[in-house]
């Protein structure tokens, strides 16, 4: 590897993924989003802002991809629509972004003959466990637009390996948090709320269980595999071989923070019952065997840098305000 694009660099995973490809000493462009303010989202005033090549565009417009993926010998395919409450409002959204946006990316690599294309999954491909702890073997199953359009992603991108010998490794990673995720997602949400001075907290099901990973773990895991032929043609997890449920981890942060609360189920929150994902449970053997990827944190220390970042940053967020 060394010369690498990040679609989606601007967003939660992205940009950290970029930073970390900086630091590693790559040379780096980062796809983001075109918008008239020239706003490169979270690495706006990143402090390797300087040592990156912005590329504004749209993963939906083959054009725009075609050309950043132009010299490039690594891509990491982060773009997408990942809210799940929004794709029971607009499920076509998802189609053109994740499904043609993959299609955009494969095709444009192997047309570029791109050397290392990574294209990222999500656990919420694999439904609610059948078996755990999850391995790649699982069964997948669209239990959202949003999961149906990812399986889709995944299954056009590795159709490509199969067809055109195009160099696809699918990451699936498990439920990221950290700094910089987005104020839908259950951890901002918690904290959010709790830093604003509420103690009725509110929530969607607490009963369903997930598989969390600190985002520098999980960005450090993207490298990982990127740096391995042996993920190529093929699907690789990360996550921790844990679960916790949403109503353990919200006392378990107010128990960090200081603070009691009370739970309240809120319906606007509330998934359609088929929908929702109730146990999510990685198996990561498969890049522990395979690497020498070992996670930096632990649920607490993760946490604990989530809770630093958003105390100071608590203005970016609206906790009264759900929004899909």
């Amino acid at each position: 590897m060394k010369n690498v694009l990040i679609t989606g660099a601007g967003g939660f995973i992205g940009s950290h993924l970029t930073e970390q490809c900086v630091e590693a000493g790559y040379n780096v462009k980062a796809f983001v989003r075109y918008n008239s303010k020239s706003n490169y989202g979270w690495l706006e005033g990143s402090k390797y802002a300087n040592q990156i090549e912005f590329i504004t565009g749209d993963i939906r417009d083959y054009d725009s991809v075609h050309h950043a993926v132009k010299g490039c010998d690594t891509v990491f395919h982060l773009a997408a629509l990942i809210g799940i409450p929004y794709s029971y409002v607009s499920p076509m959204a998802y189609i053109k972004t994740n499904v043609e946006g993959t299609y955009n990316i494969v095709q444009s690599c192997r047309e570029h003959g791109t050397e290392n294309v990574l294209v990222t999954s999500t656990s919420e491909t694999y439904g609610t466990a059948q078996y755990i702890p999850i391995d790649e073997k699982h069964p997948l199953v669209g239990q959202s637009p949003y999961s149906a359009s990812k399986i889709g992603a995944d299954q056009i991108a590795l159709s490509y390996f199969l067809s055109f010998n195009t160099p696809v490794k699918i990451v699936r990673p498990f439920n990221t948090y950290g700094p910089r995720q987005s104020a839908r997602a259950v951890i901002p949400t918690i904290i959010t709320q709790l830093l604003s001075g509420k103690s009725d907290i509110k929530l969607g099901h607490i009963t369903p269980t997930r598989d969390l990973t600190f985002v520098k773990d999980t960005a450090n895991g993207f490298i990982t595999i990127a740096q391995s032929a042996k993920f190529t043609g093929s699907v690789t997890n990360i996550g921790m071989n844990n679960e916790i449920s949403v109503g353990d981890l919200a006392k378990l942060i107010a128990e960090m923070m200081g603070k009691k609360i009370n739970i309240i189920t809120d319906a606007q929150r509330v998934r359609p019952d088929n929908s929702e994902v109730e146990r999510l449970y990685c198996d990561n053997t498969k890049l522990v065997t395979n690497s020498n990827w070992k996670p930096a944190y632990n649920i607490q220390s993760g946490l604990k840098e989530t809770i630093d970042f958003l105390e100071k940053h608590l203005h970016l967020y609206k906790p009264d305000i759900y929004n899909v």
